[in-house]
């Protein structure tokens, strides 16, 4: 009776060294995890829904973000066939415009890959730095206020002689009031385009009429004006880096447009709130 007992499990061990071992394929983006009614989800569908979770999800451990991922494919999957195969307008109106983003996007990734070489960040060093300068730097201070008409009666106190950093502590609103609204040094770029433009106009010692920005009403006053060294090529890599890969885009843009048959047909009596109207892509 032992021998019997011990006699089948070794045929059987026999048999299965016999057998050829199973082939193990590294993972890869079309390996199967899960089968929903015969539709597959793969190892890319977990990766990528992976990708799209807010960063605080990403930090689970892997394991457990592993199922809860699968586990929520699996359930998307068994609810989406309960369409039998049918999409809502609306939900294909927005697979279109999610599929053109992403097409676009990965024309956008490639141009921009292809501009940025070291010739093309030396010729945009070049244009930029040509004079040797770094351009203009601006030390200036303001007074901000809410309505115009306060400004104006700020440029009047300045033009019967009062002190403007002493008018900035007792009437300007911003941040840099208490210190006389000065706003040390900066250059262009870093203000808002209608204060920029003012500072432009301006001469060290100047006050500027009102100036309205985003923020309110400003009276500037600019201390002076400097020009600053040219830098190093590798201090301002990454801002070449990117108005090369901008200028690449535009242009590849405007040639696309430029040669593509495209027509805008006139609709009568359009008009343009429509966009607002749900209910038309829900019939």
């Amino acid at each position: 009776m032992r021998k019997g007992l011990t006699f089948l499990p070794a045929l059987a061990l026999a048999a299965w060294m016999a057998l050829p071992a199973p082939v193990t394929a590294a993972p890869h983006a079309n390996t199967v995890v899960a089968t929903v009614n015969g539709e597959d989800i793969t190892l890319g569908h977990m990766i990528l829904a992976r990708e799209s979770l807010p960063a605080q999800y990403k930090q689970l451990p892997a394991d457990v973000l592993y199922k809860a991922i699968l586990d929520q494919l699996i359930q998307q999957t068994a609810l989406k066939q309960e369409l039998h195969g049918e999409v809502p307008h609306d939900i294909q109106l927005r697979l279109d415009n999610e599929t053109r983003s992403l097409l676009a996007n990965q024309v956008i990734e490639t141009v921009m890959t292809n501009a940025v070489n070291e010739d093309s960040i030396r010729k945009a060093y070049d244009a930029a730095y040509s004079t040797g300068d770094g351009g203009d730097e601006f030390h200036a201070a303001h007074i901000l206020v809410e309505t115009v008409e306060e400004a104006e009666e700020v440029i009047a106190d300045l033009k019967k002689g009062a002190d403007f950093g002493n008018l900035a502590k007792s009437r300007s609103t911003g941040p840099s009031g208490p210190s006389g609204g000065d706003l040390g040094w900066f250059g262009l770029g870093r203000m808002v385009p209608e204060f920029e433009t003012a500072v432009l106009a301006m001469e060290a010692g100047e006050f500027s009429a009102p100036v309205q920005t985003q923020f309110g009403w400003h009276v500037i006053l600019l201390h002076e004006r400097r020009k600053t060294a040219a830098p190093d090529i590798e201090e301002v890599r990454g801002q070449l880096e990117q108005q090369v890969q901008q200028a690449a885009i535009e242009a590849h843009v405007d040639q696309l447009t430029g040669r593509a048959e495209i027509t805008r047909p006139t609709i009568e009596g359009f008009d343009p709130a429509i966009l607002q109207d749900l209910s038309l892509v829900r019939k």
